[in-house]
């Protein structure tokens, strides 16, 4: 049991916030819109703050989970960031996926703070975050990481440390590099099963239980068949994503032409209207044509 704060409600905060409560933590949640802190406690208890400094008073470990870098610098190091007011001592854990960059910048300034800083993107998605059962990918000191992990499991049903700072993000990257080539896959192979005159069900049926079986087929296969795309995990956000992929790799010199094409393929996703859309979306730019 611990004195938390968590540092934004949305899709995947909201539910990981109530599972920290419900676990028996001492919740109290910051949300850029405050009427989503007041409905959080309303549904689970805890505390709600007006700002991030305020939330992060007192708290042992304080959670974050927004939508960019600079969301994540302003939650953090901005006039009422979260870091000014944490104890020394205190670990500040990031879900946020946001770039190695910022989080070994973050990392240099909480040390300076005498605070711990572990950047920890997660996957697995909205169910995921409401099933508690999250894949999170963490980077930092041990000590630290081996303080926070007994409570970051309230929402996961895997954490590791993956190495010095940068490396949950750098993880994280690795997974939406895989996941963009899947589903780019899984799209063109459904396309092609239904030109061909192939039930694409019962097509998926037979070969998902072979080598060419994954989460994207067993979960996506017959929305994407039938055109649903209103849930899930945003397009928007996947070519948020894979722009902070595709900026490491300029970096580090990796080659990943694949994941290049596959954004650019989302592109075409978006300027259809689709942004909103899961990523399962891809098949929607191939049935157009």
């Amino acid at each position: 049991m611990a004195k938390v704060a968590f540092l934004g409600l949305g899709v995947m905060g909201y539910p990981m916030a109530g599972h920290l409560q419900k676990k028996g933590n001492e919740v109290t949640v910051y949300n850029r819109t405050a009427a989503k802190s007041e409905k959080w406690t309303a549904e689970f208890g805890g505390h709600s703050a007006p700002t991030p400094k305020t939330a992060a008073a007192g708290q042992d470990i304080v959670f974050a989970c927004v939508g960019n870098d600079d969301d994540l610098r302003a939650v953090t190091c901005g006039s009422d960031g979260a870091f000014e007011a944490m104890n020394s001592g205190s670990i500040f854990v990031d879900h946020t996926t946001a770039s190695a960059e910022i989080a070994r910048d973050l990392y240099s300034t909480a040390k300076a703070h005498g605070l711990g800083f572990i950047d920890a993107p997660v996957s697995g998605g909205e169910a995921g975050a409401q099933n508690g059962a999250l894949t999170v990918m963490c980077g930092g000191d041990e000590p630290d990481y081996t303080r926070a992990e007994p409570v970051i499991i309230s929402y996961a049903k895997a954490c590791r440390l993956m190495g010095p700072s940068g490396s949950g993000q750098l993880t994280k990257m690795v997974n939406q590099i895989c996941i963009a080539g899947l589903v780019e896959a899984l799209a063109e192979g459904l396309h092609f099963a239904a030109r061909a005159g192939l039930d694409p069900n019962a097509v998926v049926e037979v070969i998902s239980k072979g080598a060419a079986q994954s989460w994207q087929m067993e979960n996506r296969h017959k929305t994407m068949a039938e055109g649903k795309f209103d849930f899930g995990f945003a397009v928007n956000w996947m070519r948020k994503d894979l722009g902070i992929v595709l900026a490491e790799a300029r970096r580090n010199g990796a080659n990943l032409p694949v994941s290049a094409l596959v954004d650019q393929f989302y592109a075409e996703v978006q300027n259809m209207g689709g942004g909103r859309w899961d990523t399962s979306s891809l098949i929607a730019r191939l049935n157009k044509k």
